[in-house]
């Protein structure tokens, strides 16, 4: 199956958060307080995707306010401190009803192998260590932080030929004053 054929039947969008939502970059205060930073792109994309009917889930292996607070923000669900990418992969398939099938998961490191490895359409952003580049079936030409996961989403929909509605309807909502962008 091609990738375009299996991103036609993808119903969520997990994503992995340091390397992919950012640019892997972990910044800490002097007073010992973590910050990230996040795409706007890659926010303004999730929206666009949340609100055409495709789920996005974060799933992390490490813990961070800085995390929570954008996936609030976004409206996103978020598993932080996930040891084991496969394991939450599951379990969040079993949450949603889904099969693994219908499900993108997107990352860039060697602890998402597990989980890119039983997903329906595996994306690794460019960039990406070459062993999870040797298993996913698109390669975004963005690196991670910088728009990947937007690219992810703009990918999927146009296979599923929602792409260009999805937009419209987006822009309609801003000119009506209706939405609060990334």
């Amino acid at each position: 199956m091609s990738d375009t054929e299996a991103a036609q039947n993808i119903k969520m969008l997990v994503c992995d958060v340091d390397g992919t939502l950012t640019d892997g970059t972990i910044y800490y205060s002097d007073g010992g307080v973590e910050s990230k930073a996040f795409s706007v792109k890659d926010g303004l994309g999730i929206r666009l995707a949340i609100e055409s009917g495709l789920a996005i889930v974060w799933l992390t292996g490490r813990s961070s306010a800085a995390v929570a607070r954008r996936a609030q923000e976004l409206g996103v669900e978020v598993t932080q401190g996930a040891s084991n990418k496969d394991t939450g992969l599951r379990e969040i398939a079993v949450a949603h009803h889904l099969l693994l099938e219908e499900i993108a998961y997107i990352g860039d490191d060697l602890n998402d192998i597990p989980a890119l490895a039983i997903a329906g359409l595996p994306i690794a952003v460019a960039g990406s260590a070459a062993q999870v580049l040797d298993i996913t079936a698109y390669v975004t030409t963005s690196e991670g932080g910088k728009g990947a996961v937007r690219e992810a989403i703009e990918f999927i929909l146009d296979a599923q030929g929602r792409l260009q509605e999805s937009a419209t309807n987006f822009v309609n909502r801003l000119t009506l004053g209706d939405e609060s962008g990334q």
